[in-house]
């Protein structure tokens, strides 16, 4: 269901499947081409976005990553400076969405990260059971790790955006449990966007952006277009 209660069309109609469905829900969503500026994201709803953000899974806990949620027109404007210019055709649903996360990765797995990591995991009693046991099995397997990708394979900047894009996964199908419309954007200039939020003085890079808010029935094309992917025996061997 849209967020006025009308279905998509090519989606399942209302009753075909119960709401709280995730099947149905990742049936239902879809990249929205064009917002209604009018509408705003409630601030309850954006504090679950948040905090889907947070509760992402990464490899071995690392959580490599950090977040720019504009909500402001200021803010807006600010991510759709690095549209303007090569990716012009992104700059309108960033200033008319309701609010527009900048998805930025680690640049280094370091020790300091590391131990950032371990010492929240104790202090939210992760280790209770053994204290330092579990607190230096759960910090080896970190270093160990990020020390494979970073000293052997040499891919720790691909393996760190991989975690962040893991975490867009699960951010837009939550979006759309919330009957939230959402666009990623890796048509952006990261180098302006690093620029402009000091992003690699604080140690991140940024990746993409996602626009979030609700589609303009009218504008979003997509919203009317039935949904298309391989069939099911064409992607799944069973074995």
């Amino acid at each position: 269901m849209t967020p006025a209660g009308r279905p998509l069309p090519g989606c399942p109609a209302p009753g075909e499947f119960p709401l709280s469905d995730i099947l149905a829900t990742a049936r239902r969503r879809h990249t929205a081409k064009a917002y209604d500026p009018a509408r705003r994201i409630s601030d309850a709803d954006m504090e679950t976005l948040e905090n889907l953000l947070r509760f992402s899974p990464s490899s071995t806990n690392l959580q490599p990553w950090h977040f720019i949620v504009a909500g402001t027109d200021e803010g807006k404007e600010r991510v759709a400076k690095a549209a303007q210019e090569r990716f012009a055709f992104n700059a309108k649903a960033i200033r008319d969405a309701s609010h527009v996360v900048v998805f930025a990765s680690l640049i280094d797995a370091s020790a300091e990260h590391i131990a950032r990591i371990t010492a929240q995991e104790e202090a939210d009693g992760r280790f209770a059971a053994d204290p330092e046991g579990m607190k230096a099995r759960a910090n080896g397997g970190r270093i160990t790790f990020s020390g494979i990708h970073k000293f052997d394979t040499r891919d720790q900047q691909h393996w760190l955006d991989k975690q962040v894009y893991l975490n867009l996964g699960q951010f837009l199908l939550g979006a759309a449990t919330l009957g939230i419309d959402a666009t990623p954007m890796e048509g952006i200039d990261t180098r302006l966007l690093d620029i402009e939020f000091g992003l690699r003085d604080k140690g991140f890079t940024s990746l993409f952006v996602v626009a979030l808010g609700y589609a303009d029935k009218d504008a979003d094309y997509n919203g009317r277009l039935p949904k298309s992917r391989l069939p099911i025996e064409t992607i799944i061997t069973r074995v």
